[in-house]
């Protein structure tokens, strides 16, 4: 009996749509080293299929209560994953350049600071929820991501796809200093009272 809860955990549904956002990872690294437009289609497909398992495993935990500690934990490394090599990729091909650099740095940051706080404070037992402001800075960051990753291919269609995808990198990166601020105030209480 106690082997088969691990195991049921283990491969879970929820658990197995996080697995694979996992493997779409260098599957989306992969797209930047091949040639040609549907290059950056494929490139969107894949960020945008991992993003539906991002909600789609949520929402199977909650409604079909598998939610577990191995879920917990690695939905949000994920997540992180998948929106820091696909920044870093961006980076990396000049998509992202100049002045957006910073527009990804701050969005980077405030992953890995939010991350060691989340840690610490789990020591602690404490949680700190997630806002609505910061669940529609996840959303704006997905959507701008989304549109640079096929904005050399985009451009050509829709000649606004880089212009639209960096004005909305730049709105994700104003809302994650605001709710990284928003954040850090909540828990930063715990780690001075202790």
């Amino acid at each position: 009996m106690d082997q088969a809860a691990p195991n049921s955990a283990l491969m879970s549904l929820p658990n197995l749509l996080t697995y694979g956002r996992i493997l779409a990872v260098p599957a989306l690294v992969g797209c930047f080293f091949l040639e040609g437009d549907y290059s950056y289609w494929l490139a969107l497909a894949i960020f945008v299929t991992a993003g539906i398992t991002d909600f789609l495993d949520g929402y199977f935990a909650r409604m079909f209560k598998m939610q577990s500690s191995l879920g917990r934990m690695l939905d949000p490394i994920a997540d992180k994953l998948l929106v820091s090599a696909a920044l870093l990729m961006l980076a990396a091909n000049q998509t992202i350049a100049g002045w957006s650099l910073w527009a990804g740095l701050i969005i980077l940051s405030r992953e890995i600071l939010v991350s060691g706080l989340r840690e610490y404070l789990s020591e602690l037992h404490v949680s700190v929820p997630v806002t609505q402001l910061a669940k529609w800075k996840t959303m704006t960051q997905m959507v701008a991501i989304g549109f640079l990753l096929v904005s050399p291919a985009g451009d050509k269609i829709f000649a606004w796809t880089s212009f639209t995808g960096l004005s909305l990198l730049w709105i994700a990166a104003l809302l994650t200093i605001y709710t990284g601020y928003d954040y850090f105030r909540a828990g930063l209480k715990h780690v001075i009272d202790r």
